[in-house]
């Protein structure tokens, strides 16, 4: 199967916006999920990172929009934001976006 980038996102958030200008820039491509209009998806958002935090990133397999591995766990009470968890990237700034997407063969050094 392909790896495929799934970003979990609400239309409205600057650090959305952000990570889509910088993935479209990049030309990374992936799938958009808007969670304010998919509550199955905010859903998901929730149970893995405790609150409705986007952009989530994951890596899936073909047409999944589950991450392809079980992401790393947090720590109880740590914020997701910034944290490479392996198959998912959680607000993430532009420097730790392109680290992740490159260790992960999704973008070119």
């Amino acid at each position: 199967m392909s790896k495929q980038l799934v970003v979990y996102m609400s239309p409205w958030c600057g650090n959305s916006l952000d990570a889509q200008c910088a993935l479209n820039e990049w030309g990374v491509a992936c799938r958009f999920i808007n969670v304010k209009e998919d509550r199955a998806a905010s859903g998901r958002v929730k149970a893995w990172t405790g609150f409705e935090s986007v952009p989530t990133l994951v890596i899936a397999e073909g047409d999944s929009v589950e991450p392809a591995t079980p992401p790393v766990s947090l720590s109880p009470g740590r914020s997701p934001r910034g944290v490479d968890r392996g198959s998912m990237l959680t607000e993430p700034t532009r420097t730790e976006l392109r680290a992740w997407l490159v260790k992960n063969g999704l973008l070119g050094k």
